[in-house]
């Protein structure tokens, strides 16, 4: 028997025994009997030497043929035993990975999620726009836009979070109304809710992210009045009964005059708490008009647009309605304490 006759019996032999592996390991030994250094196909033609260099061209092209094609039947059935494979596996494990694994209970909307939707309800009932602003802001927009100058010792009070590129973590959701406030044309009324990061010392009442509802009114002969009728609405909604709130002078570069906005400790009802640290009331909205440089550095005319801008935390908000004792459960992803919602 010559070499090319040796090669169509090998070829021969290899199809039938590789075309029959009953698995991908039986397969590999197979095609490594053949096709390995020290292979069958490799054997014969260590004997090409003894021809003449016509035979040789001509053996040597046809093993090279046969050991293609001898590849592809290996593919075609490594193809043909993982299909079979994974059949077989379907039908002895066949799991509906839509059917729900055991006794399971129907999700519910977190606190926070709840009274922001109740808000947005609210304040849309009175003409209010619902706004968004991604959660990493330019410094201008965070700052700049708002009357803070790169020295202002206001920015101590809000520190956050700086990326590689300059951009942060905002500090709250005004860097939505700057937005706002270059993009709509007065008058306007809107709303910003979203999450805030902030460098905190963590206690009962803070944390470092938490969320906000920032809201903005642009208009003709807007004032201080005006604001606290929309607060005062607001909150006797959300506490579905009046709800004693004062008001104090404040400080934020963005508003003048500027105020805080206190509630009453829902929690201790007045008496005084952790929550309210003992004072008997809970700074929940910072709120004033809006300072003339704020509409200047935003395209707008302060000697033809006035305004006011409120902050309200929230996180403080869901406290008070539920008598939370601290900020913390709400992040915390206790289920036991979320159920109650």
């Amino acid at each position: 028997m010559n070499l090319s006759e040796e090669l169509d019996k090998i070829f021969e032999e290899a199809n039938r025994l590789i075309g029959s592996s009953v698995d991908e390991a039986d397969l590999d030994k197979n095609k490594n009997e053949y096709l390995g250094k020290k292979g069958k196909l490799t054997s014969v033609l260590k004997n090409l030497a003894s021809l003449s260099i016509e035979e040789k061209k001509t053996v040597g092209q046809k093993a090279n043929d046969l050991s293609k094609s001898l590849e592809e039947i290996v593919s075609k059935t490594r193809e043909n035993l993982k299909a079979k494979g994974f059949k077989e596996q379907s039908e002895k494990e066949w799991f509906d990975v839509l059917r729900p694994l055991g006794e399971t209970e129907p999700g519910t909307l977190h606190p926070i999620t709840k009274i922001q939707y109740e808000i947005e309800d609210i304040f849309t009932s009175m003409g209010f726009e619902i706004w968004d602003g991604p959660e990493v802001e330019t410094d201008f927009n965070n700052f700049g836009a708002l009357n803070f100058t790169d020295d202002h010792p206001a920015r101590d009070m809000q520190d956050t979070f700086y990326l590689e590129n300059g951009n942060l973590l905002r500090t709250h959701t005004s860097a939505i109304q700057v937005r706002a406030l270059r993009k709509l044309k007065p008058p306007f009324k809107i709303i910003g809710p979203g999450r805030v990061f902030r460098y905190e010392e963590v206690d009962a009442s803070h944390e470092t992210s938490f969320y906000q509802i920032e809201g903005m009114v642009v208009g003709k002969d807007i004032s201080a009045g005006n604001m606290l009728y929309t607060m005062e609405v607001l909150l006797s909604r959300v506490f579905e009964k009046e709800v004693k709130t004062r008001l104090r002078p404040g400080f934020f570069p963005f508003v003048e005059p500027a105020f805080e906005l206190d509630i009453n400790c829902q929690v201790c009802g007045g008496s005084g708490c952790s929550v309210c640290k003992q004072s008997g009331w809970l700074e929940l909205m910072p709120c004033g008009l809006v300072h003339p440089n704020v509409f200047k550095l935003n395209g707008l005319d302060p000697q033809e647009w006035t305004g006011f801008a409120f902050g309200l935390g929230l996180d403080r908000l869901v406290m008070m309605k539920y008598g939370i004792h601290d900020i913390r459960y709400l992040h915390s992803g206790n289920l036991r304490f979320l159920k109650q919602f």
